[in-house]
């Protein structure tokens, strides 16, 4: 069920499916929650699952200000206090939404028994990634595309963009906040975790290359385990809905 609520001054949407257990899903860059909908039925099953759309993105207002992702973290911790959850069960993050869900946890505005991380950002100190990014930014219709949803894609193939900031044209009224947002990395955060966390990476990821990202994290996360699914892309939990739906559903036995 759709349903909104205001945060922070802000209208808020969200989608609460299921019973039991909380479960909170949180998005990447220019998404929104209809991201996660071929695996949030199979996860309603057995838990209260919550997806929301993030300030700026689906239908929901965008920040008055620009935010980074401590101001993201606020928000989350507002919405959690204002749903009244006593406390949640997973937290479950894709792209960016993995590097916040690393920022809150760290940073105690979110409190999870478990972490799941499907293709998730955060670490921008890889060389070799930052170029291909720096590269495909500065291409024409293909502005950071594969880690894009696909609809906001087909509104990236008008201008040539030869800058590192122009990918914020998916989202405008978000430039400041992209700059602060998706770049900011959650390495040291993320060794900070001693919660289980299950880290899912397709092996065809351009964006967040399991090699360079997910081992990485496998690294820094202490209890953790890494897998990698076979022909995935970025969108790792639409590519192989089925699959991921059941390593989640098992992790959080």
């Amino acid at each position: 069920m759709l349903m909104q609520i205001i945060v922070q001054d802000l209208l808020t949407h969200y989608q609460r499916q299921g019973s039991g257990k909380t479960i909170l899903l949180l998005h990447g860059w220019a998404d929104r929650l209809e991201t996660f909908e071929q695996i949030v039925p199979e996860l309603a099953l057995s838990y209260d699952v919550i997806a929301l759309d993030l300030p700026g993105f689906g239908r929901t207002q965008a920040p008055h200000e620009v935010w980074n992702l401590d101001n993201y973290s606020d928000f989350l911790q507002a919405f959690v206090k204002k749903l009244n959850i006593t406390q949640l069960h997973a937290v479950i993050g894709h792209s960016n939404g993995g590097a916040l869900a690393i920022r809150a946890l760290a940073t105690e505005h979110l409190v999870t028994d478990k972490l799941v991380l499907l293709s998730a950002s955060g670490v921008r100190d890889t060389g070799k990634l930052g170029r291909a990014v720096t590269k495909t930014i500065a291409k024409t219709g293909k502005v950071m595309a594969f880690w894009l949803p696909k609809t906001t894609k087909q509104k990236l193939q008008k201008k040539l963009y030869g800058t590192i900031g122009s990918d914020m044209l998916v989202a405008p009224h978000l430039q400041e906040t992209f700059k602060l947002t998706v770049r900011q990395d959650v390495q040291k955060d993320a060794a900070k975790l001693k919660i289980p966390a299950l880290l899912v990476y397709g092996d065809q990821d351009k964006a967040t290359p399991v090699n360079q990202v997910g081992e990485r994290f496998l690294k820094l996360i202490s209890n953790s385990r890494l897998e990698t699914i076979s022909g995935a892309d970025h969108f790792v939990h639409q590519a192989d809905s089925a699959r991921v739906s059941q390593l989640i559903l098992e992790f959080l036995k």
